[in-house]
């Protein structure tokens, strides 16, 4: 690896190498080379004088990129796409006349945009998939344990482990139907030539749409899509950029939910990612066990939040047909985009899939706070036995105080069941106030709607993509 020049984290500690592949240069030039060839065959296939052996010299080196020879006349010619055009046509000779022919550069650069993007998607519904499986395996494991509920980051009515798991699974099953939705919708830019007007394929064909039309429909379909824009300028709708960004955002707002809780519930004791055998957690403090994953989740997603900005108004300053000033901007922020999202998915899956949950630590903190949320049961069940609700009320409040004086002044454990065991006016429900604190009552369908949710929601989708199921995973730091 390099040291003496700057090298994009997102590549060397981040992504997947599957993603960091598909947007690799590569990866477009050899689509470019593809797109010329569908191009070519179908022009010949309509009637052009393209002859088998230009087809069969382009398909030759279809995948034999002479980088050396593009990079040079590049220099020359300041044009990315012409520069491949002369590199293929040195390698091609006799099809050298006919490469992208009737096209412009769009007709390369923004198919290939898009079917890359495509592939991208695909990526990442495999990793979002895999990290439902894993919440999915832990949300039935600990559907029943009782744990403390918060609201405003302060204690709330009891819920459980598993419950609050389904949570994040809520946000990534929303994640996944907009994935679907935009793959639903892709459509190539197609065959439009210089502004979308398709007038140099017109004149190639002498006037005739019936061939310009089914040219654009036998070059998307060899490419393997069927839906193309029915209009564009030069470009593909900008727009486009920014519903995929607008998704991967929405990917990245799960995970940072998810892993912020995390950080929150490690802070407390009660769960933690995984934390390797000869793992530092601080150069200083020996003894720390910092959720290092899931910060570095949260700081990649943040990255990924802000990108549907950038991409609003790229898409909002395309005057008329085209400006240029989208294409150096879509170059880092699309692929970039994509690999933080891809990194953290890679974590999402690695911190679902080895959580550890202290159920002891969660116990403590329930018993500590349960006789407070207990209050109201106690009140009625003072009444069954004879008590006025409004006195018992006032009583209890009474109490409440005087215990969470206990607590926050004088740093005392919560004492209000002992406070109300020796109350008068609880005397004769006394003995029932120990079945009174059992947590399990206090967490209401938590359990049913776990299993219902998974039951209807969840695995619907896993067995829909049950080929994707069981990714390999590594982080690489």
């Amino acid at each position: 690896m390099e040291t003496d020049i700057y090298t994009n984290p997102l590549i060397t500690r981040y992504a997947s190498k599957e993603m960091a592949q598909n947007f690799s240069d590569d990866t477009k030039f050899k689509l470019w080379r593809k797109l010329w060839i569908a191009l070519a065959e179908s022009e010949k296939e309509l009637g052009l004088k393209i002859t088998k052996k230009q087809i069969d010299e382009l398909k030759k080196y279809q995948d034999k990129i002479n980088y050396e020879d593009a990079y040079s006349f590049e220099k020359e010619v300041r044009h990315d796409v012409m520069s491949h055009v002369l590199a293929y046509g040195k390698q091609a000779k006799d099809a050298a006349g006919i490469i992208h022919l009737g096209a412009t550069s769009c007709f390369v650069t923004d198919n290939a945009e898009i079917i890359i993007i495509d592939k991208a998607l695909e990526i990442i519904k495999t990793k979002l998939i895999n990290v439902i499986n894993n919440l999915k395996s832990f949300a039935i494991k600990y559907k029943d344990l009782p744990s403390l509920g918060f609201t405003h980051l302060q204690p709330a009515q009891l819920t459980t482990v598993g419950k609050r798991a389904t949570l994040w699974m809520q946000d990534l099953l929303m994640d996944y139907d907009s994935i679907v939705n935009l793959q639903k919708s892709i459509k190539l830019r197609g065959v439009k030539g210089t502004t979308g007007t398709q007038a140099s394929f017109m004149d190639l064909f002498n006037n005739d749409q019936s061939k310009v039309k089914k040219l654009e429909q036998l070059v998307v379909e060899k490419m393997g899509y069927k839906k193309v824009f029915g209009v564009t300028g030069q470009t593909y709708p900008r727009k486009f950029d920014y519903n995929t960004l607008c998704v991967l955002s929405q990917i990245a707002q799960s995970g940072y939910k998810f892993a912020n809780d995390i950080r929150i519930l490690q802070s407390k004791k009660e769960i933690e990612e995984p934390f390797e055998k000869k793992q530092i957690g601080s150069s200083a403090m020996a003894y720390k066990r910092n959720p290092m994953r899931s910060e570095r989740l949260c700081s990649l997603a943040r990255f990924a939040i802000t990108m549907p900005l950038n991409a609003s108004i790229t898409s909002s300053t395309q005057w008329l047909e085209r400006t240029l000033d989208d294409s150096a901007n879509k170059r880092i922020v699309i692929a970039q985009t994509f690999m933080a999202v891809d990194g953290l998915l890679k974590l999402y899956m690695n911190i679902s899939e080895n959580l550890v949950v202290y159920d002891k630590v969660i116990e403590k903190h329930v018993k500590e706070e349960l006789p407070f949320m207990a209050t109201e049961n106690i009140i009625m069940e003072g009444v069954k036995k004879g008590g006025n609700r409004q006195e018992l009320h006032e009583e209890i409040r009474k109490l409440s105080m005087k215990a969470s004086e206990n607590v926050k002044v004088k740093g005392l454990e919560n004492n209000l069941i002992d406070l109300i065991k020796n109350d008068k006016m609880f005397s004769k429900i006394a003995k029932d106030l120990d079945n009174v604190l059992d947590a399990k009552k206090y967490t209401g369908r938590a359990s049913s709607q776990v299993s219902e949710f998974i039951k209807n929601e969840v695995n619907p989708i896993l067995s829909k993509n049950a080929d994707k199921l069981g990714l390999k995973n590594e982080i690489n730091v």
